[in-house]
């Protein structure tokens, strides 16, 4: 069925108006189908959204989710909207299929898809891979659970075009025929068990990123995780590893203090270890993992190389906001998970302030003990979780409360001295307090800012 035929003249649900939803109705709206948007939030906090939608004459309703869905062709549902929710229950009861985001995309992607996944590292291989792609003079589109909707770029790529797009296990839960030509699952660690039941529940819905893949296509995945098993997998894909060891087989690896490529059998040095810009154990992983999809594509090493040297990182991941009397701050709010906090204490060599909390997703913050002992010299709990927190780090660790992030701020700035670092690296969602990720880290470097400015730094530099 051609993506006219499933989309032309389609009365089509889409459920939830941020950003996949909008780019999904722009999408249909493209191709001729009838989209219809529903969103159960308030009118007035979807400003944008409405305006776009009313310009573009689709019809939408705010406030909840009517009974007008459950007469659509198909519904399709934007990753945060919980598939639980009685409008998508009652609609599987009758028939009505239910698609993500990225399963509507990928009808219109015309170019070859490079997926990745995982718990931990999403964002910054998904860029990553993008950029060497792009240094390489492909026509490299990069979006889906980062910056554009899957929906906003899969028109512009071309035939012989890449679409690299991070999808996440809210995604994959309900995809139908989405095929990547390479896919990646980077890591697993216990993560969402606010919305699955189980790790191996979580688990599954990772591992669908793999379900509908040919023998022709490829499935790459962490060497040194145990926890991805690729025989609990329903795959037909070539299966190739990436590891920071010494394999004989695998795509990429390391020996000594040099990654290298597996190129036509040929072991090849891409570059030293030490020369990735982009600093930390996780994130030489994720260097590997894009290294092995890059030499699938035909890549050079040269160009390998001089991105893996320059790529600064991805913003809200282990991020440098700036250095204030002599203390440096780090917004990490993109580490939504226990695991994330631990990679960023590895990263950091500095004494550590770590400001956390949010809303909990079922992760266990005594982890971070490990993790932290002779480094963390302080925690600043917030949101939702701080009980928690306090509860689990509480005998180990000096923990404080703030009301909000603001204050966290200023209360780990009053306890840091010259040379230490205030690392923003939350382990929680977002959405007790924010509207995402990025919101939570634009504040704290509005926070900093503020700091930097001299507006707060006299009555801190007093409490200290």
């Amino acid at each position: 069925m051609t993506v006219q035929e499933r989309i032309k003249n389609r009365k089509i649900g889409i459920i939830g108006m941020a950003r996949s939803g909008l780019a999904a109705a722009m999408l249909a709206d493209e191709f001729g189908g009838e989209p219809f948007v529903s969103d159960s939030k308030d009118e007035r906090l979807l400003g944008s959204q409405v305006e776009r939608l009313t310009a573009l004459k689709i019809p939408f309703e705010t406030g909840g989710h009517s009974d007008r869905l459950l007469g659509c062709d198909y519904l399709v549902v934007s990753p945060g909207v919980p598939l639980e929710i009685d409008v998508i229950s009652r609609a599987r009861q009758q028939g009505v299929p239910v698609f993500s985001e990225i399963e509507f995309a990928s009808w219109a992607c015309r170019g070859k898809i490079v997926a990745v996944t995982g718990s931990n590292g999403k964002t910054t291989t998904t860029t990553l891979i993008g950029d060497i792609f792009s240094a390489a003079g492909f026509d490299a589109f990069v979006g889906g659970n980062i910056g554009l909707a899957f929906s906003d770029i899969a028109l512009k790529v071309p035939e012989e075009g890449l679409a690299v797009i991070e999808v996440s296990n809210f995604q994959l839960q309900t995809i139908d025929q989405f095929t990547p030509d390479t896919a990646l699952i980077l890591n697993l660690t216990p993560d969402h068990l606010d919305r699955h039941a189980t790790f191996d529940d979580y688990k599954r819905a990772k591992y669908r990123i793999t379900e509908n893949q040919s023998s022709e296509q490829t499935l790459i995945v962490n060497l040194d995780d145990p926890e991805i098993v690729v025989d609990d997998m329903a795959t037909r894909a070539a299966v190739r590893h990436f590891t920071t060891g010494d394999h004989s087989q695998a795509l990429s690896f390391v020996r000594g203090d040099v990654l290298y490529a597996r190129i036509d059998g040929t072991e090849t040095p891409v570059i030293e270890c030490s020369k990735i810009l982009i600093p930390g154990p996780h994130n030489l992983q994720n260097a590997a993992a894009a290294v092995s999809a890059a030499s699938l594509y035909g890549v050079g090493i040269d160009v390998m190389a001089k991105v893996l040297a320059s790529f600064p990182g991805v913003e809200h991941r282990l991020e440098k906001v700036g250095r204030v009397a002599g203390i440096d701050f780090v917004n990490d709010s993109k580490a939504t998970n226990v695991d994330s906090v631990c990679f960023a204490l590895r990263s950091i060599d500095t004494s550590i302030h770590l400001i956390a909390g949010g809303r909990d997703k079922g992760g266990v913050f005594e982890k971070i003990a490990d993790y932290g002992q002779g480094k963390i010299k302080g925690i600043i709990a917030i949101g939702e979780a701080r009980d928690k927190i306090f509860s689990a780090l509480g005998q180990t660790f000096p923990v404080q409360f703030a009301q909000t992030l603001p204050e966290a701020v200023k209360q780990a700035f009053g306890s840091a001295f010259p040379g230490e670092t205030v690392l923003l690296s939350p382990g929680c969602a977002s959405f007790d307090q924010f509207e995402d990720f990025e919101h939570r880290g634009r504040v704290f470097k509005e926070a900093v800012a503020e700091l930097r400015n001299g507006k707060n730094e006299n009555e801190a530099l007093t409490q200290r």
